[in-house]
Formats: structure tokens, C-alpha cells, sequence
């Protein structure tokens, strides 16, 4: 049995993805929000992405060049890439919890507020 185990964890460490990538989890910023911000930079160059996001007024911008370099500076170390030759290969937000809340109205009723975080992937690959 354990024999199989150890072939299975080699065919998984065989194939898995040697890109670059950075996860924040948890950011208070609603999932739809991010994604507005993350079609802009897919599939650009990093320098091109990061100056977009500087120049970006939505708030979420802030939050997603952090991660952006944050896999720009894994690729480098980790990887041993040139951050001159990486692109935006896939980004995407998932829905993280949801904290809910409630905003007392009248007579006595409440109504509920959904409070969604964000979890934010960027995933850099060289352009071949």
C-alpha cells in the first residue's frame, strides 16, 4: 500500500505547475470587485500590469499589484526567472467567507448585510 501512495506523490509532484504564483486570502474587498480590476492585466506583460495597477483609482488595484509582485518576487527567487520576462498568465478571484451582519430598521425588524471577502490569485509564466 504504501508503495502506491509513494508512486501517486511522485506522478503529483511530476506534474505540478511550475509557474510562478502569489494567493492572498481573506482581503475584505467583495470577489465581483477584484475581477473588474484582474480582466485588465490578464495576459500582459509585469512591467505593463504593474504600471496599470499603479495608475488604477479603484481600491482594489492597491491589493492586487501587492500580489502581483508578490509573484513577481517568487519567480525570481524561487524559480530563478528575469521579471523582464514574465506576463500575466491567469488571474482569478474566488469567493472567500462571507461575514454577515445586521442593520437594525424600523419596528424591530433587521436587515441583513453580507460583508464578502476575496481570495486573489496571480499566476506568472515566461512568454515563450
Amino acid at each position: 500500500m504504501a508503495t502506491r501512495q509513494r508512486q501517486k506523490a511522485e506522478k503529483i509532484a511530476a506534474n505540478r505547475d511550475k509557474r510562478a504564483k502569489a494567493v492572498a486570502k481573506y482581503v475584505r474587498i467583495a470577489p465581483s470587485k477584484v475581477r473588474v480590476v484582474l480582466d485588465v492585466i490578464r495576459g500582459k506583460d509585469y512591467a505593463d500590469a504593474a504600471a496599470i495597477l499603479k495608475n488604477m483609482t479603484n481600491t482594489s488595484a492597491e491589493v492586487v499589484l501587492k500580489v502581483l509582485e508578490s509573484a513577481a518576487a517568487n519567480a525570481e527567487n524561487n524559480l530563478g526567472l528575469n521579471k523582464a520576462d514574465l506576463y500575466v498568465a491567469e488571474t482569478f478571484a474566488d469567493g472567500g467567507q462571507t461575514l454577515k451582519r445586521f442593520q437594525p430598521v424600523s419596528k424591530g425588524r433587521a436587515h441583513s448585510i453580507l460583508k464578502r471577502t476575496s481570495h486573489i490569485t496571480v499566476i506568472l509564466d515566461v512568454r515563450a
